[in-house]
């Protein structure tokens, strides 16, 4: 599932500006389809535009029929009437989506037989002052077993001694649920740590859902400001 609003706060209209060619929401499409690791891929939105540009290239698309505030809304309504299991979603704005690192949260699941993780979710390594001061950047910080403890726009953890080679990880938008857990985030209501911080996870661990974090050496290019466009339009080339 790939939730791909229109009006986007920091970057408005940014899935469908041109990346060599195509809407970055076709891109993201296309690259979620090419790993092969799906039985079904849509685009769930509330703009038309975004669904007749999916429709119009062949794709599956779900028009949202409420309002929603994130993500995992919009796609919990989306799946609540299909008879899936997992359910992967895949950040509209992520055109660089590969293979492994989508592998590898579904193969999470797969070694759950207890089915004790809720959620799973990829992080990656970063080590520029710049990137981890970037509010728009947002980090996590894991126990010895890979769960998050807690996600953060802030620098996480805090470095007050400069003199250990502390690991800085940023959370990438990519997650596999459980349906019940997807479906439990549907109707629990935001808290303060959340509405803080505005980053949807944390809802998750507020309400006690385990969310394992696997780390991937794709860092790939998330597109939310007009910048990260001309990276993305660089790389592609």
């Amino acid at each position: 599932m790939i939730p791909a609003r229109y009006a986007a706060s920091r970057f408005p209209g940014k899935l469908m500006q041109d990346l060599q060619g195509k809407p970055v929401i076709q891109r993201t499409y296309e690259a979620a389809v090419n790993t092969g690791l799906f039985q079904e891929v849509y685009v769930v939105t509330d703009s038309t535009t975004i669904y007749d540009t999916i429709k119009k290239v062949g794709g599956k698309a779900i028009m949202s029929i409420k309002q929603h505030e994130c993500g995992s809304d919009r796609i919990a309504e989306a799946v609540e009437a299909m008879d899936v299991d997992i359910i992967v979603n895949v950040q509209g704005d992520e055109p660089f989506t590969d293979r492994e690192s989508l592998a590898g949260v579904i193969e999470v699941f797969k070694d759950d037989v207890k089915k004790e993780i809720d959620l799973a979710s990829l992080m990656t390594r970063i080590s520029d002052w710049v990137e981890i001061n970037d509010p728009n950047t947002v980090k996590v910080i894991v126990d010895n077993q890979n769960f998050a403890l807690y996600f953060s726009r802030a620098p996480i953890p805090y470095p007050r001694s400069r003199e250990l080679d502390i690991p800085y990880f940023k959370h990438k938008g990519i997650y596999a649920f459980r349906k019940s857990a997807l479906m439990d985030f549907q109707r629990l209501p935001m808290l303060i740590l959340e509405a803080t911080e505005k980053i949807e996870a944390i809802r998750y661990l507020e309400y006690g859902k385990k969310i394992k974090m696997v780390e991937t050496n794709v860092s790939g290019i998330e597109i939310d400001t007009p910048e990260d466009l001309e990276k993305a339009k660089k790389v592609w080339k």
